[in-house]
């Protein structure tokens, strides 16, 4: 099951960090259609947020088309929702965790990372404008 996180530093609104996770979960395959979120009640304890962030999250997705609320039962992930848009690279995701791994052990933060690894998106899809 999905386990969110927050990033309380991010800027990023808390709803919007749960709706980017699980957008991000199905884009790299971690959870597929049919797949049950995590209940409100575990989600806002989990996380020591306001329920009706998540409940503001789950409704996002539900007009995005990502998943379905069933009352008593839970939030699934819709069953039309396509395949992962982002096929398995073991070779490369065992070096970007090796490179990760490496650049904390220099000191660097996670925020510090993320600041590298945006610029070099930037730098390397200059006709993407939706890069953070």
């Amino acid at each position: 099951m999905l386990e969110f996180y927050l990033d309380r530093h991010a800027g990023v609104p808390t709803y919007l960090q749960l709706v980017q996770q699980v957008a991000h979960a199905l884009r790299v395959g971690a959870l597929h259609p049919g797949d049950r979120l995590p209940t409100v009640k575990e989600a806002s304890a989990q996380l020591a947020i306001n329920p009706n962030t998540v409940l503001k999250a789950y409704r996002e997705l539900e007009r995005s088309g990502l998943v379905e609320a069933h009352p008593g039962r839970g939030t699934f992930v819709r069953a039309g929702v396509a395949a992962p848009a982002v096929p398995d690279h073991p070779v490369l995701r065992d070096e970007l965790v090796a490179w990760v791994a490496r650049a904390r052990t220099a000191g660097l933060t996670a925020d510090d990372v993320l600041a590298l690894v945006t610029r070099a998106v930037r730098a390397g899809y200059p006709d993407r404008t939706e890069v953070a």
